[in-house]
C-alpha cells in the first residue's frame, strides 16, 4: 500500500536526522517538492490533504542521507532572488555568500543615489537650449555629452531637463530600491572566479544599470555559468580563464571587483561531506598552509583592475579576518580595509578602497 506523503516527509526527516543532516525536515521537503514537480509549500497542503507518496522520493532520499548535497539532488540552489542551476563540477553557493553580493550591491545602489542627486544639483547650471524646444528634451534625455552650447544662456532646457530626470524617477519601481538605478550611470563590475556566476548574476539582477563582467577557471562550472545566464536572461560577460590574468582591456577603469575566491589553507578538510566529497577542489583551496596565496593573487589583480576610489568585496574564511586585513594593508595599494561579519557573527568579507 502506498503511504501518504504526510507519512512518508516524517520518515524522511527521520533518516536524514539519523544521518547527521541539521536540516533534516526541511531538505525532505524539498525532496518531495523534486519528486513532485511543485514547490515546498505545495508539499504542505499536499501533506494536509493527504495526498499519497510520489514515485522516486524514496530514492532520493537514501541519496541526500548518504550526504549528497541537496542541491545535487534537486538541480537547483538558491542565491539572495535567484534560483541557479547546479550539479557536479560547480561549488553550491553559501549563504554566507550572499552577504559578499549584497555589499557590492549596496555600494553599487549607493554611488547611484549619489550620481541622481548630483545630477540635480548640477543641472541648474547646464547650457539652456537655444531652440527652447521641449523636443530637444526628449531627444537627448539619455546623451548629455551632446549638449550644446547654449550663448543665449537660457535656463528654460536646464528646467526640462530636471524635469526629466524627476519623471524617470518617480516611474521607477518603489517597493524594489535596488531598482532605483539611473540609466547614464552604468558603473563597471568584475566577478573574478565567479563558479556558478552567481555573484555577478545577483549583481544584475538588483542593480540592471551595472555593466557586470565575469571569469571563472574551471570548465566544468564556467559551463553551469553559462547555463544560469542564459536561463535568467541576465546581460552578463562570463569568461573562461585565469582571474589573475582576467579581462586586461578593463585595467583602471574598474568600479567595483568582487569575488569569493578558493581559501580554504591546504592540508585542511571540511568538516561536512557535501563540502569534501563533493565541492571541486579547485573551488575549496587556497593554495597555501594559511588558504590566502590565491586570495591575494586575486587581490593583486582586483587592485589593478579598479580605478582609484574603487571598490573590492571578497569573502574569507572565519579565521582569515586579522591575517588578510594585515596582508592587504601590507601591499599599499588600499586604503578603508574594514571586515565584515556574516549572520552568524563570523567574519565574512572584506571591503577595501583601492588607493591613488
Amino acid at each position: 500500500m502506498t503511504s501518504s506523503l504526510r507519512e512518508a516527509v516524517r520518515r524522511a526527516a527521520r533518516s536524514l536526522a539519523d544521518a547527521g543532516i541539521d536540516s533534516a525536515e526541511a531538505d525532505a521537503v524539498a525532496l518531495a517538492a523534486c519528486a513532485l514537480e511543485t514547490t515546498t509549500s505545495e508539499v504542505h497542503k499536499l501533506m494536509i490533504i493527504g495526498a499519497p507518496a510520489p514515485d522516486g522520493f524514496d530514492d532520493l532520499v537514501a541519496e541526500r542521507a548518504r550526504r549528497v548535497p541537496l542541491q545535487h539532488l534537486t538541480g537547483k540552489s538558491g542565491f539572495r532572488r535567484l534560483e541557479l542551476s547546479v550539479g557536479p563540477g560547480v561549488f553550491v553557493p553559501r549563504f554566507e555568500t550572499e552577504l559578499v553580493a549584497g555589499l557590492a550591491i549596496s555600494h553599487l545602489i549607493r554611488r547611484s543615489r549619489q550620481f541622481v542627486r548630483a545630477t540635480r544639483t548640477d543641472l541648474g547650471s547646464l547650457p539652456g537650449d537655444p531652440r527652447g524646444s521641449r523636443q530637444f528634451v526628449r531627444e537627448n534625455r539619455t546623451d548629455l555629452g551632446s549638449l550644446p552650447d547654449d550663448p543665449q544662456g537660457s535656463r528654460q532646457f536646464a528646467q526640462g531637463i530636471h524635469t526629466d530626470v524627476d519623471s524617470v524617477l518617480n516611474k521607477l519601481p518603489r517597493s524594489e530600491p535596488e531598482h532605483r538605478t539611473n540609466c547614464l550611470d552604468r558603473r563597471v563590475v568584475v566577478d573574478l572566479c565567479t563558479g556558478s556566476g552567481a555573484i555577478a548574476l545577483a549583481i544584475k539582477d538588483e542593480v540592471p544599470s551595472a555593466d557586470v563582467h565575469a571569469v571563472e577557471l574551471s570548465e566544468l562550472a564556467h559551463a553551469w555559468a553559462i547555463r544560469n545566464r542564459d536561463d535568467l536572461g541576465l546581460d552578463v560577460d562570463i569568461r573562461l580563464g585565469d582571474a589573475t590574468l582576467a579581462f586586461p582591456e578593463l585595467e583602471a577603469a574598474v568600479d567595483v571587483v568582487v569575488s569569493n575566491p578558493p581559501y580554504i589553507p591546504v592540508g585542511a578538510v571540511p568538516n561536512d561531506p557535501e563540502v569534501r566529497d563533493h565541492d571541486p577542489e579547485v573551488a575549496l583551496y587556497g593554495g597555501s598552509s594559511d588558504g590566502l596565496r590565491i586570495p591575494l593573487e586575486v587581490a593583486a589583480r582586483a587592485a589593478v583592475l579598479l580605478r582609484t576610489g574603487g571598490l573590492f568585496v571578497m569573502e574569507h574564511a572565519d579565521v582569515q579576518g586579522n591575517s588578510l586585513l594585515a596582508a592587504l594593508g601590507a601591499t599599499g595599494s588600499w586604503r578603508n580595509i574594514q571586515d565584515h561579519v556574516d549572520l552568524n557573527g563570523r567574519p565574512r568579507a572584506v571591503t577595501a578602497v583601492r588607493a591613488g
